[in-house]
């Protein structure tokens, strides 16, 4: 911690589909993390880039041996925590709802819509309730930086738009991507939640780079999803994105801080159990995720 009470910079990058590690890591090492949450989807990768501490994470594992719905999302979170990450840059395949969006876009999602029914969503239960706000789920802050250092490398980028997440592993009916669409969705993805949810409650900026790999079924012009097609618009994609995560790392530095968003401040006001009535057990699980909040409140 800073004098101010603030985390020194480390950049966390949570590899999808395609993307699993990161060339140019200096004194680059991959460590196991242990997590009261069970173990991460892999080893984290650490290291340095331009100078500034960066983690990586392969979502799916190195390989992709895990499905969406297998993926430990908590300890995930809660493992790039405890490596003393502070911002995390998401990076997902994606499926386009939109004719403008098409494959090889990056975009630069804002809002999400989550359907997912299978997974763990929050760090908190029973013994220690708390309630975050998500109503913008994406740190502007570091959207921004993302943003900026997207153009600047001419990336196909696109600032904004809705993310609907599926549960999986199948592919949407032609039934469910017209419903997303006339909800006002532009891309349908796997993975990005409940991960955003717990990087809020983990007090973590946090920012997708949504990669279209392919139309989803809606598009009368092209056929139902393949996955072939969508490995080589991922390998295409992939190279583009560890350039982009170097480009940030390069100017991540130059971030204001604290988060003028409050990302990193959020439980401030989110707690709701009392002290006297808080799960010893639920405590101990949350030392990484909640500390700054709990350790306040013993003290």
């Amino acid at each position: 911690m800073s004098d101010d009470g603030q985390r020194p910079p480390m950049l966390g990058v949570i590899g999808g589909s395609g993307v699993y590690d990161i060339t140019g890591l200096e004194q680059a090492r991959w460590e196991q993390v242990e997590t009261p949450f069970g173990d991460p989807s892999d080893h984290i990768l650490v290291g340095e880039l331009e100078g500034l501490p960066v983690a990586f994470l392969p979502r799916h594992g190195r390989g992709h041996p895990l499905p969406p719905s297998g993926v430990n999302y908590r300890a995930n979170i809660d493992a790039l925590k405890r490596l003393g990450v502070t911002d995390v840059l998401s990076l997902s395949a994606v499926g386009s709802l939109r004719e403008e969006l098409a494959p090889g876009t990056f975009v630069l999602v804002d809002q999400f819509i989550d359907r997912t029914i299978e997974r763990d969503k929050s760090f908190f239960g029973p013994g220690l309730v708390a309630h975050v706000s998500m109503a913008e789920p994406v740190c502007n802050r570091l959207a921004d930086l993302v943003e900026r250092v997207a153009v600047e490398e001419e990336l196909p980028v696109r600032r904004g738009g809705t993310y609907l997440a599926m549960e999986g592993p199948q592919f949407s009916s032609r039934a469910e991507s017209e419903m997303y669409r006339a909800w006002g969705c532009d891309v349908v993805g796997m993975t990005n939640m409940p991960e955003a949810k717990l990087a809020r409650e983990a007090e973590l900026c946090y920012a997708t780079v949504a990669m279209v790999t392919d139309f989803d079924c809606w598009h009368p012009d092209h056929g139902n999803v393949e996955v072939a097609d969508v490995i080589r618009v991922l390998q295409a994609n992939a190279s583009k994105a560890r350039s982009l995560v170097e480009a940030v790392a390069e100017s991540f530095g130059h971030r204001p801080d604290p988060c003028p968003q409050g990302c990193d401040r959020v439980l401030d006001t989110a707690l709701i159990t009392m002290p006297q009535a808080r799960d010893p057990e639920r405590l101990r699980c949350l030392d990484a995720v909640a500390g700054r909040v709990l350790t306040n409140d013993t003290e």
